[in-house]
C-alpha cells in the first residue's frame, strides 16, 4: 500500500515553490540553508506544506512562503524584493527535489531533516540534478534508513510501551508477521490496509507513520 503526502495535482507547483523558497532564502536573502530550513521546520507553515493545504503548495511563492517563516520566528521583516530568475540555482534544486521525496515518502520535513541535512542535499546537486528523480529518492532512503536504524512500527511500539505480544493481541495482526515486519524480512509497505489499520489505531499514529520508505 503505497500513500503519498497529498493529491499528484499539486506536486509540479509544490516542487517549484519550494525550490524557489530556498534560493530565495539562500541567494537573495543571504541566509544559510540549514538555519533557514531550520526556522521553517518549527514554523506552522511546514506542517501545511507537507499535508499539501492548497494555500501553501499552490497559493503561494516562494518569496512569501520565505517572508512569512521570517515573521513566525519573531526575526526582523525582510525587505528584499520579491524576485525569482530564471537561471535556476543548485539550492532552487535541492528545494525542488526534496519537495517530491516529501511528496513521494509522506514522511515529515523534520523526520527528513533529522537524518539529512539541506546542505547535504545540495552537495549532491553536481552528480544528480540532471538524473532522474528517483535516484535522489533511493539515495536519500538510503541515508534515512541508515539514520532509522529501527522500524517506524518497532519504533512507535516500544514508545506506546508495548511488546510484540502486547501489540498483537491488542491489534489482531499475528505475531509472526509483527516480528517480520520489524526485522524487514517481510514489507510493512506491501501487507493489507486493515493490517495497518489495527496496528495504527493501537499504536495512536498514522498508518502512513508505519511505514518504511
Amino acid at each position: 500500500m503505497e500513500i503519498r503526502a497529498y493529491d499528484e495535482v499539486y506536486l509540479t507547483q509544490a516542487q517549484r515553490i519550494l525550490g524557489d523558497m530556498m534560493d530565495f532564502a539562500v541567494n537573495s536573502c543571504d541566509m544559510d540553508p540549514d538555519e533557514y530550513f531550520r526556522l521553517f521546520l518549527v514554523s506552522p507553515i511546514s506542517t501545511q506544506f507537507e499535508n499539501g493545504n492548497p494555500a501553501y503548495v499552490s497559493g503561494k511563492t516562494g518569496c512569501e512562503i520565505v517572508k512569512e517563516t521570517i515573521r513566525e520566528s519573531g526575526s526582523k521583516e525582510l525587505e528584499v524584493e520579491d524576485v525569482m530568475y530564471l537561471d535556476k540555482s543548485p539550492e532552487y534544486w535541492c528545494g525542488y527535489a526534496l519537495a517530491y521525496y516529501q511528496w513521494y515518502t509522506a514522511r515529515t520535513f523534520t523526520s527528513i531533516h533529522r537524518a539529512v541535512s539541506m546542505r547535504q542535499i545540495c552537495e549532491m546537486y553536481p552528480a544528480l540534478h540532471e538524473a532522474d528523480i528517483m535516484k535522489f529518492v533511493d539515495i536519500m532512503n538510503e541515508r534515512v534508513n541508515r539514520y532509522y536504524v529501527d522500524t517506524n512500527l518497532k519504533r512507535l511500539r516500544i514508545q506506546r510501551g508495548m511488546s510484540q505480544r502486547e501489540l498483537s493481541v491488542s491489534s489482531g495482526v499475528p505475531l509472526r508477521q509483527i516480528q517480520l515486519f520489524e526485522q524487514r524480512q517481510r514489507d510493512i509497505n506491501k501487507t493489507q490496509a486493515g493490517n495497518l489499520f489495527a496496528l495504527s489505531r493501537i499504536l495512536c499514529c498514522k498508518m502512513e507513520e508505519l511505514l518504511e520508505k
